[in-house]
């Protein structure tokens, strides 16, 4: 931990610590604390300095890095034991993929402010402004088959409502198999990607990237993107704090997880079947080469998948990743 870490947690409290008991805890020069409050300042701690007194911490800013993703973060099984967090990259899955190739650590979360190079999926951009979402990926070695991993993703999706819904108040839906969505536009981006060891066939890694909008506006987006995105500021009007939300997220997938790895997923099966939007209405069934077809969205199969009826009254599930869903008439009606 360094200084300006070791005098944010003296100052965490509220109280007024002088610049001699800061510079006595840290065995620093009084003119070594005073370059580490600046250098706060600078990233956006609103400190106050009263002669005489000591330092006092009014406010801090809304900033991902691990000390303020980590004071909000509770105990954790495995996600979240290493939280990385960058101001800039180009993508956080790749990120991931590329410390898994140096071994990093099983359940290391990396945070981005911004991507420069952010994808959905088929390989579509994922818009990443600065300082308006969270953009979160997760290095995973699942020891299970590939296809227990199936679920992974309707997973991280069930955990976007759940941590929006503790830190926010209002709980997403769910537009199948994992967009969460508000007011019936999409809040969040998850791609999940998956290395095969080539001999063996087992799994190598895992890695579930999220993006959530928090703090867009319209103007964020693209015009094409706009008609279908929004972000959860523009949606309550009001600030949300994307070190909190992030905590809440780490919290809500290592459970996943850990229900994942133990075969009992009952509880994520009901809260996607309550969430899914899509069940009861007609929907577009959109196949990779374009061709579209109606049917209706009946419900959930035990392996989340979505079970349509078409015009001849004959039902199918279809899987995540073999068609998309939309509504008739826009992204989710």
């Amino acid at each position: 931990m360094n200084s300006r870490e070791t005098i944010l947690n003296l100052l965490r409290d509220g109280e007024t610590v002088s610049g001699g008991e800061l510079s006595r805890r840290l065995g620093l020069s009084r003119s070594a604390v005073w370059k580490a409050v600046s250098a706060l300042r600078q990233d956006g701690y609103d400190i106050d300095a009263a002669p005489g007194r000591g330092y006092r911490l009014r406010a801090a800013p809304d900033i991902l890095t691990e000390p303020e993703v980590r004071r909000a973060l509770g105990p954790v099984r495995l996600i979240g034991s290493t939280i990385v967090c960058v101001d800039e990259t180009a993508s956080t899955n790749l990120d991931c993929k590329r410390l898994a190739a140096r071994g990093g650590a099983n359940g290391t979360v990396v945070i981005a402010n911004s991507q420069t190079a952010g994808r959905g999926r088929m390989n579509r951009q994922f818009q990443s402004p600065k300082d308006k979402g969270i953009y979160m990926s997760v290095l995973l070695y699942p020891d299970l088959p590939p296809e227990r991993l199936l679920p992974l993703t309707v997973l991280a999706g069930v955990c976007v409502c759940s941590a929006v819904e503790r830190v926010c108040g209002t709980r997403p839906g769910l537009k199948w198999p994992n967009d969460p969505v508000l007011n019936g536009k999409k809040l969040c981006g998850i791609l999940t990607e998956l290395s095969m060891e080539g001999e063996s066939g087992r799994v190598a890694y895992v890695v579930p990237g999220i993006g959530i909008n928090v703090a867009q506006t319209p103007g964020d987006f693209s015009p094409e993107v706009a008609e279908m995105a929004t972000s959860l500021s523009w949606e309550l009007k009001r600030d949300i704090s994307r070190p909190r939300l992030a905590a809440a997220l780490i919290e809500e997938l290592d459970r996943a997880y850990d229900a994942l790895c133990r075969g009992d997923l009952a509880e994520y099966l009901d809260a996607c079947r309550r969430d899914c939007v899509n069940i009861g209405k007609r929907v577009q069934l959109i196949s990779p080469d374009g061709r579209r077809e109606e049917a209706d969205a009946v419900g959930l199969d035990e392996a989340f998948g979505l079970t349509v009826r078409d015009a001849s009254g004959a039902e199918r599930v279809i899987r995540a990743g073999e068609v998309s869903v939309r509504g008739l008439y826009g992204y989710i009606e």
